[in-house]
């Protein structure tokens, strides 16, 4: 079994953490930090999101189910694998397969989780728990929630990772996933 990394840097000192803005799916913080070298307060803001779920799900075929939609942050429409927020309450692997069938229609009857990953920690509270759903099955038609307006795609995996190498995949989550998908089909120690 491989050696678990130690990490070596103090926690900074929470001194005082208030709540300057909510909206439905996140919280904007101030956090004012006392680093553990100096005795300097600094504030940093923090979003306060929910645990998010991000799939692989992949066919008999070797294809794998994409999803396309428009991005307000960045004014365009992304390639992406399916995910979303966890509920209050519920099991990210839970969540993991309502996700999938809401957006998409497939189902999967193996799931591994094969990681998770901070998206941004210098601004984000959250995780997102990465997954790996094999013999994806089309059950029905999509069934999105709300404002989400989503197109499915079902590429070959090699097409997926080429859009990938060349960067018209290139939400940071999503290239996350795909890292630690290769990682486990290298099956590394």
């Amino acid at each position: 079994m491989p050696q678990q990394f130690q990490f070596s840097k103090p926690l900074w000192k929470v001194l005082k953490d208030t709540k300057v803005f909510e909206t439905p799916i996140f919280s904007l913080h101030q956090v004012d930090l006392l680093p553990h070298r100096t005795e300097e307060q600094v504030p940093f803001y923090v979003l306060n999101a929910p645990e998010w779920i991000n799939i692989i799900a992949i066919t008999p075929e070797n294809k794998i189910v994409l999803v396309e939609q428009y991005r307000a942050g960045i004014h365009e429409s992304s390639l992406e694998i399916p995910g979303g927020m966890v509920d209050d309450g519920e099991d990210p692997l839970e969540a993991a397969k309502r996700e999938l069938l809401e957006e998409t229609g497939y189902i999967s009857d193996s799931w591994n989780k094969i990681g998770k990953a901070s998206s941004n920690p210098a601004i984000l509270s959250n995780f997102t728990h990465l997954y790996l759903a094999v013999n994806c099955k089309k059950v029905q038609d999509q069934h999105t929630d709300g404002n989400e307006d989503i197109k499915v795609h079902v590429l070959p995996v090699s097409e997926f990772l080429n859009l990938v190498k060349e960067g018209t995949v290139h939400h940071s989550i999503v290239l996350a996933a795909v890292a630690h998908y290769l990682l486990h089909k290298m099956d590394l120690p």
